[in-house]
C-alpha cells in the first residue's frame, strides 16, 4: 500500500506542502539588516577618516601578527564602508542583487573586524556580531 503525492498536487492524505512565504519575521529581520548595513557603513567611513587624518588616536598593538599600518587600515575602513552602504540601500529597495553581494560584503566585513580586534577590541566584536546576523538575515529571506 503506497499512497505517493503527485508532483502537480496534494497528497492523497490532502496536505499541502509548506508554504514558501517569508514570515513578517524575516521580512522585517531584512529590513533591519539593510539599515545595520548602512550605519555600519557610515561608521566605518568616519573610523577610517580618523585612522587616516589622526593615526596617532588609534593604539596599536606591537606584537599582533597582522600588523598593518594604521593610515592603510583606514583606507580600507574607507573603502569598506562606502561599500556596505550602497548595498545596505540596495537591501532596502528590495534589489536581488544587493542581498547576494550583501551576504559577501558582511562576510568582508567580518574578516576585516576580526584583523581590526587588537586595534578596537569591543567594537570589532559587535560588528562582528552584526555582520553574522546580516548574512544571517540576507541568506533566510526568499523572493516572492
Amino acid at each position: 500500500m503506497t499512497s505517493a503525492a503527485s508532483p502537480s498536487g496534494p497528497s492523497s492524505a490532502g496536505t499541502m506542502p509548506p508554504s514558501r512565504e517569508n514570515s513578517p519575521w524575516v521580512t522585517g529581520l531584512v529590513l533591519f539588516a539593510g539599515v545595520i548595513m548602512m550605519v555600519n557603513g557610515v561608521i566605518d567611513l568616519f573610523q577610517g577618516i580618523v585612522a587616516v587624518a589622526q593615526d596617532d588616536l588609534i593604539v596599536t598593538t606591537p606584537n599582533y601578527v597582522f600588523r598593518w599600518d594604521v593610515t592603510a587600515w583606514g583606507w580600507i575602513h574607507i573603502a569598506l564602508g562606502v561599500v556596505l552602504a550602497v548595498v545596505g540601500i540596495g537591501v532596502l529597495r528590495g534589489m536581488t542583487w544587493a542581498r547576494y553581494t550583501g551576504i559577501a560584503v558582511a562576510a568582508l566585513s567580518g574578516i576585516v573586524n576580526f584583523l581590526w580586534l587588537p586595534y578596537y577590541p569591543l567594537w570589532a566584536l559587535v560588528v562582528l556580531a552584526l555582520d553574522v546576523f546580516v548574512i544571517w538575515a540576507l541568506a533566510v529571506y526568499r523572493q516572492d
